[in-house]
C-alpha cells in the first residue's frame, strides 16, 4: 500500500489494481499512477489523499501462468458482502457462469484476507471515491451516487451491470461510495505512457469538476 498525501488534503481516493491476478496491466497502471500522483503540483485546487493498493491479489499475479483467483481460487470481485450474498452469489455462479472455476465467489462473503483488507480500508480510510482497475473489456464502468465520468483516455462509459459480491455493487450501490471501474483494453499489455497519463488527467478533471462539488454539497 502506498499513500500520496497533500498536507491540505480534504478528498480521499482509494485506487486498487490487480484484484484479478491475470490482469497484470491493471497493477502496472496503478503503479504508474503513483508516480503521477507524486508529481502533482502543490497548488492543485482540491488537494487529495491518494491511497494505492496496486496488487491486491499477489498470489494470483505471481502464479505461472497468472490466474484470476487468489491462492484459494476465489474470484475476489465476487467475494464482497453484498445483500443476500449467500443466495445471489451462488445462484449467479451456478446458473450464469455454469460453475466457471475462474469466477468462484468463495464459501462465504469476506472469506478471503484480500477482501477483508479492502473492507477494512473502506472503514478506516473512508474514501470519497474508489477506483478499481481491471482488464480487458476496454470500457469505463461506474456504480454509486454522483455523475459518472464519461471517459478516461480512450475508455468511454459503458455500465456493464451489477454482479453479486462485486466491489462496485458493495461499495457503489450499498455503501454509497462511488466506484469507477477502469477496464483496460488488454490484460497483459500496459497502455502507452501517454494513454496512462491521459486517463489520469481525465480522472483529475472529473474529480475537480464533478466529484468534489458533489462531495462538498453532501457534507453536513
Amino acid at each position: 500500500m502506498r499513500d500520496v498525501q497533500d498536507e491540505a488534503a480534504r478528498l480521499r481516493v482509494l485506487v486498487i489494481g490487480g484484484i484479478h491476478g491475470d490482469e497484470l496491466s491493471s497493477a502496472s497502471v496503478a503503479l504508474q499512477w503513483i508516480q503521477l500522483a507524486r508529481q502533482a503540483p502543490s497548488d492543485t485546487p482540491h488537494p487529495t489523499h491518494w491511497r494505492f493498493v496496486p496488487a491486491l491479489n499477489p498470489d494470483g499475479l505471481l502464479q505461472q501462468p497468472p490466474r484470476r483467483g487468489n491462492a484459494r481460487g476465489v474470484d475476489l470481485n465476487r467475494n464482497f458482502p453484498t445483500p443476500h450474498w449467500e443466495r445471489d452469489a451462488r445462484t449467479y455462479w451456478e446458473k450464469q457462469t455454469r460453475k466457471d472455476p475462474r469466477r468462484w465467489p468463495g464459501p462465504k462473503p469476506l472469506s478471503e484476507p484480500e477482501t477483508q483488507f479492502i473492507v477494512e480500508q473502506m472503514q478506516a480510510f473512508k474514501p470519497h471515491l474508489i477506483v478499481s482497475i481491471h482488464a480487458p473489456y476496454g470500457v469505463l464502468d461506474f456504480d454509486g451516487p454522483f455523475v459518472p465520468p464519461t471517459k478516461l483516455g480512450r475508455l468511454y462509459l459503458d455500465q456493464v451491470g451489477i454482479f453479486p459480491g462485486s466491489l462496485g455493487n458493495y461499495g457503489g450501490v450499498h455503501k454509497g461510495i462511488p466506484v469507477v471501474t477502469v477496464e483496460l483494453p488488454n490484460a497483459l499489455r500496459t497502455p502507452l505512457d501517454a494513454e496512462t497519463r491521459q486517463m489520469w488527467l481525465d480522472l483529475q478533471r472529473w474529480i475537480t469538476g464533478k466529484l468534489w462539488p458533489a462531495v462538498a454539497e453532501a457534507r453536513p
